[in-house]
């Protein structure tokens, strides 16, 4: 099988950014053969790994020239410490000093690293600052959704804060996890277990329907490959900060909230539009992405 045509919530993320990239245009910086670990779990006798949980370097996308980050969500769900921070934070002020075309951030992480608890949460303030930075600069940020441990905690605000977001299907963003929710609310409030209900919550579908994420493909590496060289060529819309675009955003959080109360999950929302949640779940990717065109009229 072609590796464009395997799994990407399968794929390391290693492999997702080789693939992703123009054949053998990716550089990885930091390799683990640099042996760049966390001191705050190997003091802990945890085990660490040798690029700490984040592939960053350089590579191509159709010729444009893109720095690529992408989280392990494998290696302590994909939780960001002060290491793994200090890389992704490097490699989005390199992508300024090199004056690239794109930064593109396949996310998969449940958020800061409980092990290193102060260490991670500064590390996520700077990613976020960084970010802002590379925007500044005029350098688009795409975040990719796919993997298996989503876009949570600190890494789910950082994933919103990024020009575009590619999800598919399988891939789940949110801020606070559904063990989290559950854990501290109860599992009235939210059954962790239930997979239908945390996809309908979190799940591509949902947050494209909500315009969260501007892109729903497929679970292969081809489509999310697919959708980058749609942004790179502007065949996607990314974010502006004009104070028209932010007066339209606010317009949208204003509608957002004054939903009826009622509308607490995804099949309340599809039925708010006319579509069984029932008919949703069982759409390909394309059949959704063509209703839901009709539908919201986009």
């Amino acid at each position: 099988m072609s590796s464009l045509k395997r799994s990407y919530r399968e794929a390391s993320a290693r492999n997702r950014v080789q693939d992703l990239c123009d054949s053998g245009t990716f550089n990885e910086w930091l390799s683990p053969a640099e042996r760049i670990t966390s001191p705050h779990l190997a003091a802990l006798g945890a085990p660490v790994s040798f690029d700490d949980g984040v592939v960053v370097g350089e590579g191509k996308i159709k010729d444009k020239r893109v720095v690529m980050i992408a989280q392990e969500g494998l290696f302590n769900g994909g939780a960001v410490g002060e290491v793994h921070g200090a890389k992704i934070r490097g490699a989005l002020l390199r992508a300024i000093t090199s004056q690239v075309d794109y930064v593109v951030f396949a996310v998969d992480s449940g958020g800061v690293r409980l092990h290193e608890a102060n260490a991670g949460l500064i590390a996520i303030s700077e990613i976020m600052r960084a970010l802002f930075s590379v925007q500044q600069a005029g350098i688009p940020v795409i975040a990719l959704v796919g993997g298996s441990c989503g876009a949570f905690g600190g890494m789910g605000i950082v994933t919103r804060l990024c020009d575009v977001i590619v999800m598919s299907e399988e891939g789940r963003m949110g801020l606070s996890g559904p063990e989290v929710i559950e854990t501290v609310k109860g599992v009235d409030e939210f059954d962790a277990k239930d997979r239908a209900l945390v996809w309908r919550v979190t799940g591509g579908k949902i947050r494209r329907t909500l315009n969260e994420a501007q892109v729903l493909v497929e679970d292969n590496i081809h489509s999310f490959r697919a959708a980058l060289e749609d942004v790179t060529s502007n065949k996607i819309k990314k974010k502006s900060f004009t104070l028209t675009e932010l007066a339209e955003q606010q317009q949208n959080l204003v509608k957002r909230s004054l939903m009826p109360s009622h509308i607490r999950e995804g099949s309340e929302v599809w039925s708010s539009l006319g579509l069984a949640s029932d008919e949703v779940s069982l759409m390909s990717v394309a059949q959704f992405n063509q209703r839901l065109a009709e539908t919201t009229h986009e």
